[in-house]
């Protein structure tokens, strides 16, 4: 993207981060048993309320209040598939944004089948690695399981298909990150190589992202660009004193926690 369309872009970024602040939006999250502590941290790190709220019996009813919500499948069982389709469902009939984590979705056939239904309710954004986003597109990737095997290189015409087919926003993270919305696309650069070691910093990206989908609910390209930055800056700092993957867990909680909104201008990681 060129400079003169990301400096207004970082600034809106700088802007969000403030919102989030301000607004501690609440952000209904259905996630995976492994990563729901580290997720709910990172979402009051950044400065927004979480709510693990995913029974069937009331996650719907909690979705029309919630500023956002957020859907990661990497433990799905029918139970809570029932429960993330009603909630999506009750999303978009209350026009509260919602998000799409389609964690490891070409594994199995259950898996797929789900991720089908759940993309109908149309996400605002999707957020995932690069090997999730190629075979959503329908590509063939070398990803296994929940890691991914491709570079984010590899997946950005699949990222631009989906979010023109979907009209939505996809988010590939990786060494470099990508978002698109069809038209628009910028890369983000930071984080760490002890990011992929840490369960669930993925997830809690995903979080994140719906903290900031909540204060951006008109422009979701927007959203994912100012949580991926954040996450990136932070990153970064949190890497220059961690002598592992265990210190830079908290170190990475205290780094977001620690973000002026004015590092999303000075320290900016979009190209």
């Amino acid at each position: 993207m060129p400079h003169s369309l990301l400096t207004p872009l970082a600034h809106h970024a700088q802007d969000l981060l403030s919102a989030v602040r301000r607004d501690a939006p609440l952000v209904q999250c259905l996630t995976n048993f492994v990563s729901m502590n580290y997720a709910a941290n990172a979402v009051l790190a950044i400065g927004a309320s979480p709510a693990m709220v995913h029974a069937e019996e009331e996650a719907p009813e909690f979705a029309g209040f919630a500023g956002a919500v957020v859907i990661n499948i990497g433990t799905l069982s029918s139970p809570w598939l029932q429960s993330m389709l009603l909630t999506a469902k009750a999303a978009a009939d209350a026009d509260t944004p919602w998000v799409l984590d389609p964690v490891a979705h070409h594994a199995t056939a259950f898996r797929r089948d789900a991720i089908q239904r759940l993309l109908d309710l149309k996400p605002a954004i999707i957020r995932g690695n690069a090997s999730e986003i190629i075979a959503l597109a329908g590509g063939l990737s070398a990803g296994k399981g929940v890691d991914a095997r491709d570079a984010v290189a590899h997946a950005e015409q699949s990222a631009r298909d989906i979010a023109t087919q979907r009209q939505t926003v996809v988010a590939v993270t990786g060494e470099t990150d990508y978002v698109t919305d069809g038209a628009r696309a910028v890369h983000i650069t930071g984080g760490s190589p002890l990011m992929p070691r840490v369960t669930a910093t993925g997830c809690a990206l995903s979080a994140v992202v719906g903290a900031f989908a909540a204060v951006s609910r008109n422009d979701a390209f927007a959203a994912a660009v100012a949580a991926l930055s954040c996450f990136g800056i932070a990153g970064q700092r949190a890497a220059l004193h961690a002598d592992g993957p265990g210190s830079f867990a908290w170190r990475f909680l205290d780094a977001l926690a620690a973000l002026e909104a004015d590092c999303l201008t000075r320290e900016s990681p979009l190209r």
